[in-house]
């Protein structure tokens, strides 16, 4: 081996990563530094309520930019005990299964582990041991304490985490105006919620840069009411819609508050186009996990021109029914906020914490080798 190549063919590192954290993420990059190749396997169990497909997603999210770190996942219900020959080998034959799966032979040279069975897991790899060094953090403190941790997760996880709540409803319904005062609220509560993330509506920016541009070009008394709206238009501003939201859930707090989104979009597109709007669009589908969508109801109160808006139509109280329909008929969890502002934001706060106490559990995962 010359000098400055990798120590290792092929190293290995074994986890529930139920989170994964910032100490999780030091190992790989260490032992990515001295193998060829590193399979990174998390292995998930029934008990465990952090689906297997966002871990391993995450981490290779993380790890994006190290070309010898490769992440797989699999299941892993077998018995945990370390004193029991047939457990050892129905665990190894499910971390060998799921290295292959990863496009990995199993042949393994260097077990990267710091708890007690890792000689042991070594041997059974025939492989060096590369204990690990831990700094205090462990996936067990997270969970206990996932915000009060949430700077001790990566991006990827903290979006994939995060607690996100839409206010949706029809022209001059308050949903601007409750989403920010939404957000306040939980910003007030100290770190890490005080960089709770409120996401603004694109469409409004984006009505007021078409109108702009048309009138630039020549129709300089263009009324708003009179703009040509097309599919184009719809797909710009759910893509950047979903977008902004997205980098707001990387870098936030526990929970994101969003002023409407791309779902809503697909109800927008039916208001101004009609029968030409087209059906449930991937923009419109493929979202990241909604956990609760707080409707604004028309009725009570009164619409107010903000010089963007095309004027107190009917349509405000059909609008209201499409998104209740079509909420529903998506699967979405929604409350419909009604009565006075006050009497709204009480019923959005209470509505969202209790999301939050649920959100911010995480089952007992099961004991034993490897799985830390």
């Amino acid at each position: 081996m010359t000098a400055g190549s990798p120590k290792y063919r092929h190293g290995l590192f074994i986890g529930k990563f139920y989170p994964p954290h910032r100490g999780h993420h030091q190992v790989i990059r260490q032992a990515a530094a001295a193998c060829e190749r590193l399979t990174v396997l998390v292995m998930a169990s029934i008990a465990e309520t952090v689906p297997l497909a966002d871990r391993v997603a995450w981490l290779r999210a993380e790890h994006a930019g190290e070309e010898q770190v490769v992440v797989g996942g699999i299941r892993c219900d077998a018995p945990m005990d370390i004193g029991d020959e047939q457990v050892w080998q129905a665990q190894v034959a499910i971390m060998r299964a799921g290295i292959r799966a990863a496009g990995q032979q199993d042949k393994v040279d260097a077990v990267y582990s710091g708890d007690s069975y890792g000689p042991e897991l070594a041997r059974r790899f025939d492989a060096a041991l590369v204990p690990m060094t831990r700094d205090g953090l462990s996936a067990t403190g997270v969970r206990a304490d996932p915000a009060g941790l949430w700077d001790d997760l990566a991006p990827a996880t903290r979006a994939g985490l995060t607690t996100r709540i839409v206010l949706v409803g029809a022209e001059s319904t308050g949903t601007t105006t409750i989403s920010r005062l939404l957000a306040d609220h939980y910003g007030r509560l100290g770190a890490p919620w005080a960089r709770t993330a409120w996401v603004g509506e694109y469409g409004r920016e984006y009505t007021r840069i078409k109108w702009e541009r048309a009138r630039a070009a020549g129709q300089s008394d263009l009324a708003l009411d009179h703009m040509v709206w097309n599919h184009a238009d719809f797909d710009t501003v759910a893509a950047e819609q979903t977008a902004a939201e997205e980098r707001a859930a990387r870098v936030g707090s526990p929970v994101l508050i969003c002023d409407t989104d791309a779902f809503a979009t697909m109800l927008w597109e039916r208001r101004y186009l009609g029968a030409g709007a087209r059906p449930l669009q991937p923009w419109a589908r493929d979202l990241p996990p909604r956990h609760l969508y707080l409707v604004t109801d028309h009725d009570g109160v009164p619409w107010q021109d903000d010089g963007l808006r095309e004027g107190d139509l009917p349509v405000r109280a059909a609008m209201t029914g499409w998104f209740v329909d079509e909420l529903t008929a998506a699967g979405h969890s929604w409350v419909l906020l009604t009565g006075s502002l006050e009497e709204r934001l009480r019923l959005a706060v209470r509505s969202t914490d209790q999301i939050l106490a649920q959100r911010l559990r995480f089952g007992k995962p099961f004991t034993g080798p490897g799985f830390g």
